[in-house]
């Protein structure tokens, strides 16, 4: 046998001292310098790890290699949602505040699925949620809780849904109960329906209702929908309203869509998980008009409230429902204070919690209301400019309206004899050049069954001239690949700046 001693406990604390100094210089240096970073990582399927070693060290490696190969292999393989050229699908912001509250919240280690397992962590959460509901301008009744993302959020919502419709699916299972029907835009985002899946409902339980030239949901749509499934024996469940979605930003008709589902006696979700942060601004409420009639909303403060992944809330006037729609308690999870308290495990699906709220009471603290407002309002003008660029270019054209910080637009040429499928083609290759450029980063959508072009303001450092040099290029782009088309040929005279219809 070796006489050398096992080894035991945790890292030195002056070598923790030293190191995380190190870290957090590292990360200093990293927000400040960021912008000179490809935005886009450059790396090839299978790159890092081939570079990895096929089983972990048998001995401790020394922090000084380990955070080398964190910045020599890790770095280059990391698309970067922290910096200001981050365009795509919703642009993010880790801050700083943000970020010192995950160190915080990982040095602590708390789960809090119990009041008991961490009175502080349960007793934030309900202020920090409440702090937002003020915020956003929603009543205090609202009961608030802290999920990991929007997808987390709408499954509890629509758990608690079909408990509403359907009483016994939680003893009896979906097996002693009629077809059930959950109702979204075509617009909805992709994590509703892997809810309905996921609640066993199908994919046949999801009905999307057409959308009007604004890709807002069709009210009459909606109640033609409703009533056909009634008279057929199906059950109407839940109704998802989306006040941002996805490809557009844009915003269903939620007063018009809220008495159409109380008729049916039916679950109203409210998809806000971008869009919500908006509701900040006063002006902006108008856009949120019946949201606090919902049964329940999700909106994303890792998404346009600068607080880093992840940290989604729930909000709902029907805690009851969604309390018992997920909650089991075992008898090792019952505690003396279960009467008085809040137990948060109760109204999700995880166990474990992570301690999020630390995070977001950080940024509201750093920030403040005003703060806050000031930067979103700084954003919306952002995109209301870059919505100006894309107008005022004859061979450009925006499809979509601009409600808040993201613009959908699409090059779209007069004068050039190429179908519409090539034309989807010349905006994705656009696309993919500007990105490889490494400066801005931008996505795409398909509306009407063409590719279009998105560009979406929220990170805190994000200026106009991040815009303007990502609209530079898609100009510098696209006529490359008309001069391809037309042997060089000038484009014709301009016509008047186009929206929709999409060409």
């Amino acid at each position: 046998m070796s006489g050398r001693e096992p080894q035991v406990g945790d890292m030195d604390p002056e070598a923790f001292r030293r190191w995380g100094r190190e870290v957090v210089d590292w990360i200093a240096g990293y927000m400040a310098t960021r912008e000179h970073l490809p935005v886009l990582s450059r790396s090839r399927p299978g790159d890092l790890r081939s570079q990895l070693p096929g089983s972990p060290p048998e001995e401790g490696e020394d922090p000084a290699v380990w955070l080398e190969d964190f910045q020599e292999l890790i770095l280059p393989g990391v698309t970067h949602w922290n910096h200001p050229g981050f365009l795509a699908y919703f642009a993010i912001s880790g801050s700083g505040p943000g970020v010192l509250g995950e160190m915080l919240a990982a040095a602590l280690n708390v789960n809090g699925m119990l009041w008991r397992t961490s009175p502080a962590a349960t007793e934030l959460e309900e202020h920090v949620v409440g702090w937002l509901a003020q915020l956003l301008g929603l009543p205090g009744s609202l009961f608030g809780v802290i999920q990991d993302t929007a997808s987390s959020s709408s499954f509890a919502a629509l758990a608690a849904a079909r408990h509403q419709a359907f009483p016994q699916v939680r003893a009896q299972g979906l097996t002693a109960c009629a077809p059930g029907r959950v109702y979204a835009s075509t617009e909805a985002h992709s994590s509703i329906e892997k809810a309905v899946i996921a609640l066993g409902l199908g994919q046949a339980g999801l009905t999307r209702i057409p959308t009007d030239a604004d890709f807002r949901m069709r009210p009459d749509a909606l109640e033609r929908a409703m009533a056909e499934d009634v008279a057929r024996g199906i059950r109407p469940v839940a109704v998802v309203a989306t006040l941002g979605t996805t490809s557009t930003t844009s915003l269903d008709p939620l007063a018009e869509l809220l008495p159409i589902a109380r008729r049916h006696g039916v679950w109203v979700h409210v998809d806000a998980a971008y869009g919500g942060a908006a509701a900040a601004l006063p002006e902006l409420r108008h856009h949120f008009k019946g949201w606090d009639e919902a049964d329940s909303i999700v909106v994303n403060p890792h998404k346009w409230l600068f607080t880093p992944v992840d940290c989604s809330v729930l909000f709902t006037r029907r805690r009851e429902l969604l309390r018992e729609s997920l909650s089991l308690v075992p008898e090792y999870l019952r505690s003396n204070e279960e009467d008085e308290t809040t137990q948060l495990m109760d109204y999700g699906l995880p166990l474990g919690r992570r301690f999020r709220a630390l995070k977001l009471w950080f940024v509201l603290r750093h920030f403040g209301a005003r703060g806050i407002r000031e930067r979103l309002a700084y954003h919306l003008e952002l995109g209301q400019r870059f919505a100006a660029l894309v107008d005022d270019e004859p061979q450009w054209v925006r499809v979509a309206p601009v409600p808040f910080s993201t613009v959908v637009f699409r090059w779209a040429p007069d004068g050039v004899d190429r179908d519409l499928s090539a034309l989807d083609e010349a905006n994705r290759r656009i696309m993919d050049a500007v990105n490889a450029r490494g400066q801005v980063f931008l996505s795409h959508t398909s509306l009407g069954e063409r590719t279009c072009l998105r560009m979406s303001v929220g990170n805190l450092e994000t200026r106009w001239r991040h815009l303007e040099t990502g609209w530079a290029q898609l100009v510098e782009e696209a006529e490359r690949v008309r001069r391809e088309w037309t042997g060089g040929a000038q484009p014709p005279e301009s016509q008047d700046p186009r929206k929709s219809p999409i060409p």
